[in-house]
């Protein structure tokens, strides 16, 4: 008879791709953990036995390698995923199998999938890393250079998104691992086109050495550079061939710190002995961990009996996540379905060899020993030289410049010195600038850290007629290369931007009016409303006081009296409800009934009138200056068509942009030879305000502005662009008037007839009263008793009872 095993045989699946270097590593520490494992422990009642499949490369592979181990050996979990694709795919598996699946992807998993184990180092720690450093080092633009792969795009995204958080401006490059050094060399070459230096390198470690060598040959990697490599590829560096070593000097990387002990000397020994390897790759080591690991909980797993159900797999997976040991890459413990963090190490390649400067810990912060924790700085960390030999504090770009620009400035009768103003000097005849334009030029060359001297030149041309064409010729200028650059309240426009770039605007954006505060009259407050409305209003109020008079009147003492009293009680009552402080207490239902739907209507009627009029006390100005009166404007060539677009013609003149002439035309008028409005940019129209704050009023027009470019289709039509007075009318508001006449005429209706039917009952209650006195009278003669009597007088008397709680309910 067969010997029966004296240990529980438990299958393991691996999924691996047999052919590529990393799966052909990983296959090996897999059998060597294994090995060393139950070799350690041998009281062990348990035994992982590994079944192997190979993907080829392909992830549809991987999927079907898992059904296949689940049907036949029934495994009780597998190791694998080596790609993203394939972590995706296994992850969704493990859940439907319930089944463990010990993932190699770096890429960070979800925790909506509880059956998948990150085992491997997660990248994004280091992303956090980096993104510190670039914000230590006051970098605000950089250059990421990654794989253009379904692996790595999620992990760029990730990067881009962890570098604005520091408000770090990214530009990616997505490069193809299969690209030829051609290729290569050319999106390099674009690369060093940019003023950002600064680059982020994301890639394996093929890429990663044509990238190197390519940028070496260009010179990309010399003063004025910086360049940090990921553990993607520094976690190869021992592997690499000595020319790429070579052209990494001045490189930082980041990799994965593993601590020196005694087990991992011997590993390593045995390593080199039994597969003729130098140095082995860190993925390696943390696969050997966890093999160790799922060996432990294989152990440590109670219903063994049933291997294969979902029971003893979610046991098995509880036990994976109580695990906590030190294994050769330090301590293993598993959070959120992940290793928890390690420690990177950032070193500084210099020569051929590596040089610590320091680590990134768990708690996110940067330390030159793991004693003591400190912020990132030169003196927190060992000095780093950076490419070209520098160990000073680099900045984030260079600029590929002279040491002194050339600034084209215009020169012409704009007279806005809060903007931009140009004096010359009686001494040295060179232009003098200020202004808010040019302080802002001052602070960006202040800020970028720069030693560079400017030099300001007016960009004036004798063929140039005066306030014509000094802008433009000011941007075909800088166009033809005569200035590096132009300063002054220039104007962006479609046509401009062809031939040159602009910095994002930093002042106010649009057009506006300049009006005098003009006197609206004495009879503006009686345009919101049309007269037919005024009309049907007052009418209403009448109505509405007549109506209450009739139901209250009878009952109420305070619309009692005289009649003049009452009628001037009526009347204020009724006007009193605009404001609501009518004062006399109403006794009847229907009375309260009719208030409560007039002072809806009132409520609507007035907050409709306060918004019409302060829209007309807008528009007036608009229409003041665009239809009645002269309007001037700001000259700039470059916006003539805009006023022309947007203004009667013959209503437009044209003025020169001083601010004397301003004030002084708009306070003489259009009849007395100046204007009654002028049409300017915003920023301008703010500075004459500034002179000028009590007298004149700024209207922002939304006309002028661009806006969609779908014109064709969303025009209006109209030819006056200029908004109209609107004024409320009847029409609009007869809802609420019916709604309101309904209401007193549904009260009347009602308490008339309810008057009715009490004076029948009153007539009723006579005769009978006139009846009882005769019967009473023939009782007396024959002798009759009382109790005919009080039989009697009870019978009308609840008669007359069920008409008193409709007179207390109308008239009460």
């Amino acid at each position: 008879m067969d010997k029966v095993p004296a240990y529980n045989e438990i299958p393991v699946g691996v999924i691996l791709d047999m052919g590529s270097w990393l799966g052909k590593t990983v296959h090996s520490c897999i059998t060597m953990a294994v090995s060393d494992f139950y070799t350690l422990n041998s009281n062990y009642t348990t035994r992982i036995v590994i079944h192997n499949r190979d993907t080829h490369g392909e992830p549809l592979h991987a999927l079907s390698a898992a059904l296949d181990l689940l049907k036949k050996p029934k495994v009780q979990a597998i190791i694998g995923s080596e790609s993203t694709t394939e972590a995706k795919l296994l992850a969704v598996f493990g859940d439907e199998a319930e089944v463990p699946i010990l993932s190699l992807s770096p890429t960070p998993s979800s925790n909506k999938h509880p059956y998948f184990l990150q085992i491997t180092q997660d990248e994004t720690t280091q992303f956090k890393a980096i993104a510190a450093m670039a914000d230590s080092f006051k970098w605000k633009n950089v250059i990421i250079i990654s794989e253009d792969t379904d692996n790595t795009r999620d992990m760029a995204a990730f990067m881009a998104k962890t570098f604005q958080e520091k408000n770090v401006i990214t530009y990616m490059s997505l490069i193809s691992p299969y690209a030829s050094s051609e290729l290569v060399n050319k999106e390099l070459h674009k690369l060093s086109t940019m003023q950002t230096k600064v680059f982020i390198m994301h890639a394996c470690h093929s890429l990663a050495s044509h990238v190197l060598i390519n940028a070496k040959y260009l010179g990309m990697i010399d003063s004025g550079y910086k360049w940090i490599i990921t553990s993607k590829t520094m976690n190869l560096f021992n592997f690499m061939d000595d020319q790429v070593i070579e052209s990494m000097h001045g490189v930082v990387g980041l990799k994965s710190y593993i601590p020196q002990s005694r087990d991992l000397k011997k590993f390593i020994s045995k390593w080199r002995k039994d597969y003729e390897l130098k140095d082995i790759n860190v993925c390696a080591i943390g696969v050997y961990d966890a093999v160790s690991a799922l060996a432990m909980a294989v152990e440590r797993t109670q219903d063994l009996k049933k291997i294969g159900s979902a029971r003893c797999n979610a046991e098995l997976l509880n036990q994976m996540l109580r695990i906590s040991f030190d294994g050769l890459g330090g301590a293993i413990q598993f959070m959120n379905g992940r290793v928890s963090a390690q420690v990177l190490e950032i070193i500084n390649v210099i020569g051929k060899g590596e040089q610590r400067v320091g680590f990134w810990t768990k708690d996110a912060a940067f330390t030159k020993n793991f004693g003591k924790v400190i912020s990132f700085s030169d003196d927190g960390l060992e000095a780093i030289v950076w490419p070209g030999g520098i160990q000073t504090k680099p900045t984030h770009r260079m600029l590929q410049v002279r040491s002194k620009l050339r600034i084209g400035i215009p020169v012409n009768e704009r007279s806005f010195g809060g903007l931009f103003q140009v004096q010359i000097d009686a001494q040295t005849k060179k232009p003098v600038v200020s202004g808010y334009c040019v302080d802002m030029l001052l602070a960006s060359f202040y800020a970028l850290d720069q030693h560079i001297e400017l030099e300001f030149i007016p960009a004036n041309h004798k063929n140039v007629s005066a306030g014509t064409g000094y802008y433009d010729h000011l941007i075909a200028q800088v166009h033809a290369g005569v200035f590096d650059a132009g300063v002054g309240d220039i104007t962006i426009t479609s046509n401009r931007s062809k031939y040159v770039d602009f910095t994002l605007p930093f002042t106010d954006l649009g057009l506006g009016i300049l009006s005098r505060n003009a006197d609206t009259g004495m009879w503006i407050f009686m345009k919101p409303l049309s007269t037919d409305l005024w009309v049907v209003s007052g009418c209403f109020f009448i109505l509405l006081g007549f109506v209450i008079w009739i139901l209250e009147h009878r009952s109420n003492e305070e619309f009692q009296g005289s009649p003049v009293e009452q009628i001037v009680t009526t009347i204020w009552f009724a006007f009193s409800t605009i404001v609501y402080v009518h004062r006399q207490k109403l006794q009847s239902n229907l009375s309260r009934f009719v208030v409560t739907v007039w002072l809806f209507v009132v409520l609507v009627l007035v907050s409709s009138y306060t918004a019409t009029l302060s829209s007309l006390l807008t528009v007036e100005q608009i229409q003041l200056a665009s239809k009645r009166g002269l309007i001037g404007y700001s000259y700039d060539p470059s916006l003539e068509g805009v006023f022309v677009r947007n203004f009667n013609k013959e209503n437009m003149m044209r003025l020169y942009a001083v601010v004397e002439y301003y004030a002084k035309d708009l306070a003489r008028g259009s009849k007395k030879g100046g204007i009654d409005a002028l049409v300017a940019e915003i920023p301008y129209i703010k500075e004459f305000l500034a002179k000028h704050p009590t007298d004149y009023t700024l209207t922002p027009y939304e006309g002028f502005t661009g806006g969609f470019g779908f014109n064709k289709w969303l025009n209006p039509g109209s030819k006056d662009s200029v908004p109209s007075q609107k004024v409320l009318n009847f029409n609009g508001l007869r809802g609420l008037f019916l709604i309101s006449g309904v209401s007193m005429a549904a009260a009347l209706f009602i308490f008339m007839s309810a008057s009715v039917d009490v004076k029948k009952a009153r007539r009723n209650i006579i005769w009978v009263g006139k009846k009882k006195d005769n019967c009473l009278s023939d009782n007396h003669l024959h002798g009759h008793g009382s109790s005919t009597r009080h039989g009697f007088l009870s019978l009308e008397e609840s008669r007359i009872q069920r008409y008193e709680p409709i007179e207390q309910i109308l008239f009460k």
